[in-house]
């Protein structure tokens, strides 16, 4: 007993009938419904990844707050470089040579993550195109954080600590124009002096 197929459909060795446009294979209704499915699920990826890229408006305000002279300012910079995680949307360049080519604790004294947050100014406000109008806060900021650091010691030893930290601070407002890796200015030659005659 042989079974003859659906009306509108063929059977092998039958010939072939027009369709009716509501009927369909269920390989194309399958291959519809699967391209739908991967459709949706790229629109669903793109959309949060898109807004996920985007960089937060307070970006500015929150680099302005990490970079000033205060205890708090340097407090809040230490605990964000402790958990750059949860800033990765604000796209900072966290990267340091900490003290370049000077020791990054002279003395003894700890000055390394003074020159950690002193790298993080000058490379994050170079990135913003905004590095000459912030560079002398940038580097008082590293004379208060490096002041800080003398505060710790008393007498001969503190004096020897200010000392040390003047000099450094000299050296970043006379030399610190370009930050490793990033764009800037070479420093200019000192004068030349002309001798005097009496």
């Amino acid at each position: 007993m042989s079974r003859s197929p659906a009306p509108g459909l063929s059977a092998p060795g039958l010939s072939t009938s027009v369709r009716p446009a509501s009927v369909r294979p269920a390989s194309v209704l399958s291959a519809s419904a699967l391209l739908a499915s991967a459709m949706a699920a790229v629109l669903a990826v793109a959309v949060p990844a898109s807004a996920a890229s985007a960089v937060p408006a307070d970006k500015p305000q929150v680099l302005g707050r990490w970079t000033q002279t205060s205890a708090a300012s340097h407090n809040a910079w230490l605990a964000a470089r402790g958990s750059q995680s949860h800033w990765v949307t604000y796209g900072f360049d966290w990267s340091t040579d900490y003290c370049t080519t000077s020791p990054d604790n002279p003395l003894g004294f700890p000055f390394r993550a003074s020159c950690a947050r002193h790298d993080f100014g000058y490379r994050n406000y170079k990135a913003a195109g905004s590095f000459s109008a912030n560079k002398s806060r940038l580097d008082d900021a590293f004379y208060a954080d490096l002041k800080r650091v003398c505060a710790r010691y008393a007498g001969a030893r503190r004096t020897s600590c200010a000392g040390t930290a003047w000099t450094y601070y000299q050296a970043v407002k006379t030399l610190g124009i370009a930050a490793k890796g990033a764009p800037g200015k070479a420093p200019k030659e000192a004068p030349k002096s002309t001798p005097r005659t009496l």
